[in-house]
């Protein structure tokens, strides 16, 4: 007797604008009617192959979902599908954090209370590669930004690389999870004239102290910098 193949996963193409935020809604779909918990996500090379979209679109996806509880990294194992409510599977992939001014709020000051520490230490621990690597994804911002386009993506790594420089994997996943749960929101600023310029120079202010191991500017220039974003995510909701 033979058996039929599986029917394939339906993975509709990916238009540019918020890739991420597309994927994981249909990996989510993929999960919820062909995985069940406990299973192993996929390779990343693979999930490529299957949605035609970058690396980090991949991972942007599976880090929203990480937020919303429906899929957990182990550490050495992989991406796993983790046993959730009914409650978490009917909501959209968005997150009702996102739709909740009090959580928008209080994410927004654990940015202010983490990433102007954050920025300090950088200044006194990174490494010349490190600093390197920031320099790097300011060079791709600035080239995004001279072109008209949207650096969501350049913007979200620089944060992301001087947690990286904090060397504490606590801290740099809390730094993930709070980028992607204000993701939506913080592109929608970008979007405001002048605003991925002024967020630009800012950039560079920042790694200007980084560089020179001043601890202290960093910290108050990263401080200002949040606040501006605050300001113009709160006029967002």
């Amino acid at each position: 007797m033979t058996t039929s193949a599986p029917p394939k996963p339906v993975i509709e193409a990916i238009q540019r604008d918020r890739v991420y935020a597309k994927v994981a809604e249909q990996l989510q779909a993929h999960i919820v009617e062909r995985l069940k918990p406990g299973d192993m996500l996929p390779p990343e090379r693979e999930l490529v192959r299957m949605f035609g979209v970058s690396r980090s679109s991949i991972r942007d996806a599976i880090r929203r979902l990480e937020a919303v509880g429906l899929l957990e990294p182990r550490q050495g194992v992989g991406t796993v599908v983790r046993d959730v409510s009914a409650d978490v599977l009917l909501n959209p992939v968005t997150s009702v954090l996102l739709q909740k001014r009090k959580v928008i709020h209080e994410l927004l000051d654990v940015r202010k209370m983490i990433e102007p520490a954050l920025a300090a230490r950088a200044a006194l621990h990174a490494s010349g590669e490190q600093i390197a690597e920031m320099s790097a994804i300011l060079d791709r911002q600035r080239e995004k930004v001279k072109r008209g386009e949207l650096a969501t993506e350049e913007d979200t790594s620089f944060h992301q690389a001087i947690a990286q420089a904090a060397d504490n994997s606590v801290i740099l996943k809390l730094t993930h999870v709070l980028m992607d749960s204000l993701r939506e929101l913080r592109e929608r600023s970008l979007e405001m004239g002048g605003r991925q310029e002024r967020s630009l120079a800012a950039h560079h202010r920042i790694l200007l102290a980084i560089k020179q191991r001043d601890a202290k500017t960093a910290e108050a220039v990263m401080r200002r910098h949040i606040l501006e974003v605050e300001k113009l995510i709160l006029q967002k909701l």
